[in-house]
């Protein structure tokens, strides 16, 4: 059994929404986790969106990445920009690393339609990403 760990700065939305997709994808073929290098909290947006199409996160919460420093992953992802250039070391003797800088939704300014078209452009692509990774890896 694989070991992902998914790391983005705060772990309330683009983490999270990785985490569903590739526990919804990978099935019992891995350990999902997912962490922030700060606690933000599960958002709200991310969790309606990540429903609409059929995936609950409700129940994840928002973890610290030094929850994690005993384990040992198979893979460690970045989903963002910040999370990959600030993340402190985890000592998983071989882990494959992966950065991916999805945009920031919770970050768009406008309309609530614009913002939720932002959610929904990230999560499509988080969703692609996913797939193709539990592919290409498990």
């Amino acid at each position: 059994m694989k070991n992902v760990l998914v790391l983005c700065t705060g772990n309330s939305c683009r983490s999270q929404m990785a985490q569903g997709y590739l526990e919804h994808f990978a099935k019992s073929r891995a350990n999902i986790y997912s962490a922030g290098i700060e606690t933000h909290g599960l958002n709200k947006k991310a969790v309606a969106i990540m429903k609409e199409d059929g995936i609950d996160i409700s129940h994840h919460t928002s973890n610290n990445v030094d929850e994690y420093k005993e384990m040992d992953f198979d893979f460690i992802i970045t989903v963002c920009d910040h999370a990959n250039e600030n993340c402190p070391f985890i000592p998983s003797k071989n882990a494959v690393r992966l950065h991916h800088n999805f945009k920031d939704p919770s970050k768009v300014k406008g309309s609530e339609e614009e913002i939720q078209e932002a959610f929904r452009s990230t999560r499509n692509q988080i969703k692609d990403w996913c797939e193709k990774f539990v592919n290409d890896n498990l």
